[in-house]
């Protein structure tokens, strides 16, 4: 979808959100991180389902660092279920909103316990009815706990990069998500995300997005606004 924000005339690169705009993208992100990976550590699904809970206002950095013990002390789905409220607050507290992270969790475990024997339900649907789960989480778990590719992860950054490429002009992350699956290929849509991550991370930083430094700054209109010394404001749907 290509956004509906003028560009200034110093941008030559292909159409925003046109298919030779898509591919050269992807390709430059895929020479500039072959490896790019979910950043959560995870040894199963439900690990994967717990940090990106925990993840939520968070960074990833804080969350492997507090999974890292949270995962040996609570091994399985019933650790969560049966640990109590207060306690699971302690445990968890340093990644903020931990009075609802660890509500949502526990709610989660009874949920999976109850409804799905045990397991970490396998497709979208299921996965919604999670408390605290939105569809950025279930894709998280979907795409990188079990290859399942149904959508595609928007978060802060993904949603920040691609407004900035003129892929979409929405700020909702699920009409970003539909814009993108709309003209990103189906073979690329869990590799994006991550790519996009370890790039907003890097270079296109939220606030000073270093332009100057950046190997897309070709393919990126916004790049020449940033250029000019004028702050990029993405502009809202009309």
């Amino acid at each position: 979808m290509q956004s509906e924000t003028s560009t200034p005339s110093t941008y030559k690169g292909p159409t925003p959100g046109s298919p030779e705009h898509i591919q050269a993208i992807l390709a430059e992100l895929h020479r500039l991180y072959p490896d790019a990976r979910c950043s959560l550590n995870f040894s199963n699904p439900l690990e994967l389902l717990i940090a990106t809970q925990l993840s939520a206002q968070c960074t990833d950095e804080r969350v492997n660092m507090v999974t890292t013990d949270l995962f040996r002390k609570y091994c399985h789905v019933e650790d969560y279920a049966r640990v109590s409220q207060e306690e699971l607050e302690q445990d968890i507290r340093s990644t903020g909103f931990y009075r609802n992270k660890a509500r949502n969790i526990r709610a989660a475990a009874q949920r999976i316990i109850t409804d799905f024997g045990g397991e970490v339900p396998r497709t979208m649907a299921e996965l919604l009815t999670l408390p605290g789960v939105a569809r950025k989480t279930a894709n998280v778990v979907l795409g990188n706990a079990f290859g399942i590719v149904e959508g595609i992860v928007v978060d802060t950054h993904v949603g920040r990069l691609v407004r900035r490429f003129g892929w979409t002009i929405n700020e909702d992350p699920v009409k970003v998500e539909q814009d993108l699956m709309k003209i990103v290929p189906r073979e690329d849509w869990l590799n994006l995300s991550h790519m996009l991550i370890y790039h907003g991370r890097a270079i296109c930083l939220a606030r000073k997005p270093l332009c100057e430094e950046c190997a897309l700054n070709d393919l990126c209109p916004s790049a020449f606004i940033a250029k000019s010394g004028l702050v990029y404001m993405p502009e809202s749907g009309r």
